[in-house]
């Protein structure tokens, strides 16, 4: 019998369930562009935010609150958007949670749900004074910044070399747009990803740690958020080992975030070898 494509098949239908079908398809697409624009918003505030730069309230703006109580509300808010970014991403909750999302649009609402949690922290952030380094050298200064800038730039081309809008669910809710399911990913290793195993937490740590000014606030920040992606490390790379048997191999072969000189000066020869 010859197969009807899926544009055929909603052809088929009844005009009432055909509107009913395409309606879907055109809320999970808005939704899934809906949350990159609020993602992508929450994204250009970070910079801002973390880098004392032009927004209106940063890391560093003037205290409010004694240091007592704006520590117990920073750790709080860290600690809503640390449970919430780790929780959701896990394979059991998204089996619960797609019974009630559809599965088009689990990823989207994963972003949005975080960009949610960060704009939380944004706004109710209470700067704590005090300072722990500040440079006063013109070039150590612009180090910093190129270093802020430089983590940056990682962390946007680390999504970039596997899979940008599949990680922020645009590729999803595209795919059931169109009628398709999105074809499953494999396990893939840009160069980038041959060198270390989480290039994207590299990129973060550089936000974290480069400033020519270091803070109370600021600190309490930076240890918090790297504490939080030495752990989700260790979930992220259970995942990933029990997704793809292949990654056992990997993670031998690959450091997690320092990278080592061989993989910087032959990233080509890891290449070769992943391929035996």
């Amino acid at each position: 019998m010859p197969v009807l494509s899926e544009h055929n098949k909603i052809n088929c239908l009844n005009p009432e369930h055909k509107e009913g079908i395409l309606m879907k398809r055109f809320a999970v697409l808005a939704y899934g562009l809906f949350s990159y624009a609020v993602f992508f918003a929450t994204f250009l505030y970070s910079i801002g935010f973390i880098g004392n730069v032009i927004v209106p309230k940063s890391i560093d703006s003037i205290p409010t609150t004694t240091l007592g109580s704006a520590l117990l509300i920073n750790l709080a808010l860290l600690a809503v958007f640390a449970v919430q970014h780790s929780l959701m991403a896990r394979p059991f909750f998204k089996r619960r949670w797609t019974r009630i999302v559809h599965p088009a649009a689990e990823r989207s609402t994963y972003v949005l749900f975080s960009s949610l949690a960060l704009a939380l922290l944004f706004a109710f952030w209470q700067p704590m004074g005090g300072i722990i380094w500040a440079f006063e050298n013109s070039a150590l200064v612009a180090l910093a910044y190129a270093a802020y800038a430089f983590g940056w730039l990682l962390v946007l081309f680390s999504t970039c070399a596997i899979n940008h809008f599949d990680l922020f669910g645009l590729r999803q809710s595209w795919a059931f747009f169109r009628g398709r399911e999105p074809e499953p990913l494999r396990f893939v290793q840009p160069w980038i990803y041959r060198v270390v195993r989480h290039p994207l937490y590299v990129g973060w740590l550089f936000v974290f740690w480069a400033t020519p000014t270091m803070t109370v606030a600021h600190l309490v920040f930076a240890l918090a958020t790297s504490a939080y992606i030495l752990v989700a490390i260790q979930f992220e790379e259970r995942d990933l080992a029990a997704a793809h048997p292949e990654y056992a191999a990997y993670k031998r072969r690959v450091p997690m975030l320092v990278p080592s000189l061989k993989k910087l000066v032959k990233p080509k020869l890891d290449a070769a070898e992943a391929t035996r």
